[in-house]
């Protein structure tokens, strides 16, 4: 069976855990069971997808946004009281990866939404490289916004000409709308993120580049899950994927 150890080496490893400066520990984030089995993975280590695991008894939960992020207060009370007391009832690992599964080329919530839209990806930009230029064949902006709707289930905000064509594109998953003039710089005639701030609406119509905001979490939901059917698939685990959707 395989060990809590050989599967940290093990995701350290395929998502190049060392090449990034994140804003969170990367990996084992608490100490579960010895033995892995059964994994369940989501985007965000809340409360409630530590219950929903618990329940399906997994040995390990593979997340996106983990926990522990720099500045935090680091007391544990709260929130953050009851995430770890129902975490280690569980006897549960936690493992989180934050930029490395952003990043990664095949298994990164960049390249995964890419692949489920049929986008291209040319090159890269921004710090660590994580945004991504490419091409896209939706042909206008309101194309690209309905493709997107229908494989995220929610509405997508579009701050541009929905007639006119996408052109070159640009798009990094999750709250990267603070990127849009690295992406416009690089080249990008369209860019899409999850969120989307009040300044952001302002470049975007004044410098002419269009902006889609498809939702942090919606826009993640795909990475954790290949994740985790590449460890079921590596090490014959039982894998479960739960979505519990957020809107922001």
């Amino acid at each position: 069976m395989l060990t809590r150890e050989r599967l940290a080496e093990h995701l350290h490893e395929l998502l190049s855990v060392d090449s990034f400066d994140d804003y969170a520990p990367n990996g084992l984030q608490v100490e579960g069971r010895a033995r892995i089995r059964r994994v369940v993975s989501g985007v965000t280590a809340s409360l409630e997808l530590v219950r929903r695991a618990a329940e399906l008894d997994a040995c390990a939960l593979l997340v996106h946004h983990g926990w522990f992020w720099r500045g935090e207060d680091a007391r544990v009370t709260g929130q953050r009281h009851k995430r770890l007391k129902a975490l280690l009832q569980a006897d549960m690992n936690l493992f989180a990866f934050h930029l490395p599964l952003d990043a990664h080329p095949l298994l990164g919530n960049n390249a995964q939404l890419a692949a489920r839209l049929g986008w291209q990806a040319e090159s890269h930009f921004g710090k660590q490289g994580l945004g991504v230029l490419g091409r896209a064949p939706q042909a206008t902006r309101g194309e690209l916004a309905r493709a997107l709707e229908g494989l995220l289930g929610r509405k997508v905000l579009l701050v541009g000409d929905a007639a006119a064509p996408v052109g070159r594109l640009g798009w990094c998953t999750g709250a990267a709308q603070g990127w849009i003039e690295a992406a416009q710089q690089a080249g990008a005639d369209t860019y899409v993120s999850g969120e989307i701030s009040e300044p952001t609406a302002h470049f975007a119509q004044e410098m002419g580049v269009a902006y889609l905001a498809c939702g942090h979490h919606a826009s993640e939901r795909y990475g954790v899950q290949a994740l985790g059917e590449h460890l079921a698939a590596q090490f014959g685990l039982e894998h479960h994927f739960i979505d519990l959707d957020n809107p922001a």
